[in-house]
């Protein structure tokens, strides 16, 4: 009795360290997407100029975060803030990113004596994440459902038994070829776009010119793609929450 009173007291324990840790986490993300807007303000939107868009982008994206959070934290909505804050700091550096694409001479981009560091800096970072991302997609494709996968291929014949019927069935299966998981037309689309995607930030959207144009993935359509990629993320992240509230008959 004793030994199991121990138990519960450390699986209580266990159980507190994990919420405090959540919290923990969530709270720090919070902080370093605002204190990165904070400075996002004091680079991007210069006194004395008129920053409009800039401005439109930082505010837009502070009200991302916190809708984030409005979202997750609703009693019918079966969310986390450690997803919200984790989402909420990546669209803040999405936002930072687009801002630093900016061409050089333009008079809001604060970063124009750091351009080549930058530059360099964001094309490294960014081809990383695209990297990851396709290597990601590409595991997920040869591992997820029936939309995704080949129509003869074993997941998406659910109806199939699992096991054979008996050892003449078995014998007969081994001499069959089988089919892969993953369908061909997407694997191959998913590295075509994402090397079409890592062209065009190598060659700036074939849009660079002046100083710009000496320098890697700076531009407007650079920008525009990145906080195109912002909204995305968000409307993805948010329909991922609501989504279960709107359709309660289907599975997420």
């Amino acid at each position: 009795m004793h030994l199991s009173s121990v138990q519960n007291i450390f699986l209580l324990t266990l159980h507190q360290c994990r919420y405090m840790a959540l919290l923990v986490v969530s709270v720090v993300c919070y902080i370093g997407s605002f204190a990165f807007s904070g400075l996002l303000f004091h680079w991007f939107t210069p006194s004395g100029q008129d920053c409009g868009l800039n401005m439109f982008f930082i505010v837009s994206t502070l009200i991302l975060v916190f809708v984030f959070a409005i979202v997750a934290l609703h009693p019918k909505v079966n969310g986390s803030l450690l997803p919200a804050s984790v989402i909420g700091l990546y669209c803040t550096y999405l936002c930072y990113s687009g801002l630093s694409s900016e061409p050089r001479d333009y008079e809001c981009n604060g970063l124009h004596n750091h351009s080549k560091a930058m530059s360099t800096g964001s094309l490294t970072l960014g081809l990383c994440t695209t990297i990851l991302s396709v290597v990601y997609s590409a595991v997920r494709a040869g591992s997820s459902a029936t939309v995704l996968s080949a129509p003869d291929s074993p997941r998406a014949g659910a109806d199939k038994p699992l096991l054979p019927f008996s050892k003449a069935d078995e014998e007969e299966t081994k001499d069959v070829p089988k089919p892969v998981t993953y369908s061909y037309s997407f694997f191959h689309l998913i590295f075509s776009l994402a090397s079409m995607y890592s062209a065009m930030l190598l060659t700036g959207w074939s849009t660079s010119v002046g100083e710009s144009g000496k320098l890697v993935d700076v531009g407007w359509p650079s920008v525009w793609v990145r906080i195109a990629t912002q909204w995305a993320t968000a409307g993805l992240f948010i329909w991922s929450l609501v989504a279960p509230l709107l359709f309660p008959d289907r599975e997420f």
